[in-house]
């Protein structure tokens, strides 16, 4: 695996057009790290509400924020914490498998996520507990 891979990073998509009519930005093959195989979104989140409190055996993802900003705080297997906050519709964050997360939404805020697999809820560790077992 790609040491690329193995750590969270931001990646920037294309911002195509113009303040007076808009923009576009695009996500495909060429500039994500794996091709999508389940994409949701989430929405109407209370702003004092914090979301995730999990990690991934073995999905990883892509986090956009599509409208508002996001917060999100990552830990990995050796109890390093990272700090990632999203704004923009042209950025994206690649959170590789076995990192816990924390997210915190603003107000009217949009989460659309790019999965690497389809939902499998044994892929999931959502005890913090466990988590740190992997430590």
């Amino acid at each position: 695996m790609s040491k690329l891979l193995d750590k969270p990073y931001l990646i920037d998509f294309p911002k195509i057009g113009e303040p007076s009519l808009g923009y576009i930005s695009v996500a495909e093959k060429t500039n994500l790290p794996f091709t999508p195989k389940r994409i949701y979104w989430i929405y109407n989140t209370p702003e004092k509400i914090n979301r995730g409190f999990h990690a991934h055996k073995n999905l990883s993802q892509v986090i956009i924020a599509i409208t508002g900003k996001i917060k999100l705080k990552l830990v990995n297997i050796k109890g390093e914490i990272l700090e990632f906050h999203l704004d923009g519709g042209n950025h994206g964050l690649y959170i590789p498998k076995l990192y816990w997360r924390e997210i915190r939404f603003s107000k009217d805020a949009i989460l659309l996520c790019l999965a690497s697999e389809p939902y499998k809820e044994d892929d999931y560790i959502r005890s913090y507990d466990d988590f740190l077992k992997l430590l």
